[in-house]
């Protein structure tokens, strides 16, 4: 039109003109880089002395942490060859309590001392408090217990029994057994015979904590037969490794070779964090530093000792891996890293300031390239940041991005339409589809494939009589509302909104995206439902608007998945015999006065985990074989007592029902359950049924 050809153009420059600031970052970059290399000897020196050194203190660390194991190693010595030790003469002999319990106040390494016999006696003396609280709170003794003296004296003949004596070794208190305690199935008893010039045994939970760590054992080189060990558990090492600490940000941890990390200073912490059981160890993965695992494989492989890494945020870190003479075949090493930066804080400080200073002379000569630069790298980055959101499937509205350079504004224009084009294709196929189109690339296609899929199917009670005579705008307007709650928490339990038929909704979980539980976060949906449907409908009737009682079926199996139609125009579907059940379960709400129907498949899936009722056996058109139908109720762990209680006589009476038809005690359980729960609309309907089969039956007499 003449009025558009008249119309002034926003000002724009060609993109060719950026190749200006090109040339003079080819120019920046030539003068940085002769900075750079400047420096570049500074750092190799710098990372050769990090090297040396974090070597040196790994040393010192390893050499500590085998100086605690052999200064148990040493007790554990002087404790075999004690002559009440080697001849087993352990009960009542207060003079070997003593000294057992000085051993253990000049080790606070060690939780306790124990020596097993071959045959099955056992003594073992523990300072409680170095066990976690709930130690102590499992044994229920006073406050004054500081040791717990457990003896077995198989050759005394006397009965096991447990003492606790106080800091000054007073009996607090005495009680029977262990009774059924045998140290030879022990695994410290049983690997001190199969390798002897191993220190350590573990780490492996204790039978007394239930907590993991390491023993230290020994056997006994003359007298009886046995093994004299000690157990130091894993909470023990947080203070001793955190006294190897190098810098403010620097680690020393333990580890094996299962990759698994057996000694940290925050071990308790990454104990709790662990997904798994809780005698699992964590993995060397849980100190969130990737590049640390192949420099540990390196140096098992014969790699070096001393290597460099960095981590996720770019920070570069020095670390040392040493091993521990004492761990013997328990292959326990030392770990040590530290970030560079506080390594040689001063030396790195003084060479950032000279290379802070050498860059801003460079830059102070070229102002108009940075300006330049900045300007068209702006919109730039917000492009490649929207073109990411799309991709993650972020599709929320956002301005249109402009800039002066013609080419980045027709690339601004084209963005805006795509997101624009995305958002709209999202409001008719399932957002999975859509996500799955954008990241592989691919285009829809006709066809399917069967796999096994959770139906949904609903239906507002009453929705035309409710709706008739009411504003047809009124009615679109409430009815999205009750569509957006329902559909809502669908999608937030992996459903997948299949159409909107009516005032019905059909969903399906499984599909697209695989849901190993797709029938158990379909209940948890429907449920959920249930709750955002009553809260809605409060909302309705404040308004004057009637509520909506919504009717669910549900059932589990197989259907074909797919896209159907034609080529111009398909839609993303379930088809089959699946469907129509679930439809059909819908349906017969009315027939019982019930919210939720599910089929006996979905019941056998869930169960174990929710309430659930017997409702009827039915033959729907197109099966052979009956259905039994079931009542959704809620979840099992979140249902009271009454509730359980009401389900299970239920069922009882259910299953007079189908075992004995219309006897007469059947009848007389059904009316006992009415007089209960008058308005149970299942027992209504089955009550009903035994008054017409009654009719019936005299009519025929």
């Amino acid at each position: 039109m003449p009025g558009d050809q008249t119309r002034k153009r926003p000002f724009s420059i060609g993109f060719q003109t950026s190749i200006i600031t090109v040339f003079v970052a080819v120019v920046l970059l030539v003068g940085l880089t002769l900075v750079y290399l400047s420096f570049e000897r500074v750092t190799s020196i710098t990372r050769t002395a990090a090297s040396g050194f974090i070597e040196k203190v790994a040393q010192l660390g390893s050499d500590h942490v085998d100086e605690q194991f052999k200064n148990v190693r040493d007790n554990l010595d002087i404790l075999s060859g004690l002559t009440p030790i080697q001849e087993a003469d352990i009960a009542d002999n207060t003079r070997l309590y003593s000294l057992m319990a000085a051993m253990l106040r000049n080790n606070p390494q060690l939780f306790n001392l124990y020596v097993g016999y071959e045959d099955g006696s056992f003594i073992e003396m523990d300072v409680i408090d170095r066990a976690k609280p709930a130690f102590r709170a499992s044994l229920r003794v006073d406050q004054d217990a500081a040791f717990r003296l457990v003896v077995i004296s198989r050759t005394a003949g006397a009965a096991p029994v447990t003492q606790y004596l106080s800091e000054n070794l007073i009996q607090v208190a005495e009680v029977p057994g262990p009774t059924g305690y045998d140290p030879r199935q022990r695994p410290w008893y049983v690997e001190a015979f199969k390798n002897d010039k191993t220190l350590l045994t573990g780490p492996y939970v204790f039978y007394a904590t239930g907590e993991p760590g390491y023993t230290l054992r020994t056997p006994l080189k003359e007298g009886r037969r046995g093994v004299v060990a000690g157990d130091v558990l894993l909470n023990r090492f947080e203070a001793m490794l955190g006294e190897q600490k190098l810098g403010q940000s620097g680690l020393a941890f333990l580890f094996n070779d299962a990759e698994r990390i057996v000694g940290h200073p925050e071990m308790s912490r990454l104990m709790a964090e662990i997904p798994e059981r809780q005698d699992d160890l964590p993995q060397i993965g849980a100190l969130k530093l990737p590049a640390l695992v192949p420099i540990i494989r390196s140096w098992r492989n014969g790699g070096p000792a001393q290597q460099f890494f960095a981590d996720a945020s770019g920070r570069t870190y020095v670390a040392a891996v040493h091993r521990l003479e004492t761990a013997g075949s328990a292959n326990v090493r030392l770990a040590m890293i530290a970030p560079l930066d506080e390594f040689y804080a001063q030396i790195i400080g003084e060479r950032r300031a000279l290379f802070a200073l050498a860059l801003a002379f460079v830059g102070a000569t070229l102002p108009f390239a940075f300006w330049l630069g900045s300007r068209m790298a702006q919109p730039l980055r917000k492009l490649v940041e929207e073109t990411d959101a799309i991709q993650r499937f972020d599709i929320a509205e956002r301005p249109r991005i402009h800039s002066a350079i013609a080419e980045i504004e027709e690339l601004g224009r084209s963005v805006f339409t795509m997101r624009s084009v995305v958002s709209s294709f999202a409001s008719f196929i399932p957002r999975p589809i859509v996500r799955q189109l954008i990241e592989t690339g691919s285009s829809l296609r006709l066809g399917g494939s069967r796999r096994e899929v959770t139906v949904l199917f609903t239906d507002v009670a009453d929705f035309t009589a409710k709706t008739e005579r009411a504003d047809p705008s009124q009615v679109m307007i409430f009815t999205s509302r009750y569509f957006a709650a329902l559909s809502d928490e669908i999608m937030r339990h992996r459903g997948t909104i299949d159409k909107y038929i009516g005032d019905a909704v059909m969903a399906f979980w499984n599909a697209p995206a695989d849901d190993p539980d797709h029938t158990a976060n379909a209940c948890r949906a429907v449920l959920a439902c249930l709750t955002a449907n009553e809260a809605l409908n409060k909302e309705f009737r404040r308004e004057g608007w009637p509520p909506y009682d919504t009717r669910y079926g549900l059932h589990v199996g197989d259907a074909v998945i797919g896209n159907v139609g034609s080529s111009d125009r398909m839609n993303y579907t379930a088809l089959g015999a699946t469907v129509n059940l679930a439809s059909r379960l819908e349906g017969l709400n009315k027939n019982y006065g019930t919210r939720v129907l599910v089929s006996a498949a979905v019941r056998a899936r869930v169960g174990h985990a929710f309430l659930l009722r017997s409702v009827d056996s039915i033959t729907p058109k197109g099966f052979a074989e009956p259905i039994e139908v079931s009542e959704l109720r809620g979840e099992l762990a979140q249902a009271s007592e009454a509730e359980i209680i009401m389900c299970q006589r239920w069922d009882e009476v259910f299953a007079a029902i189908a075992q004995d038809g219309a006897a007469d005690t059947t009848l007389v359980r059904l009316s006992g359950f009415l007089h209960d729960y008058p308005k149970d609309g299942i027992a209504q309907f089955h009550a009903q049924r035994f008054r017409g089969t009654a009719r019936n039956s005299g009519a025929a007499a």
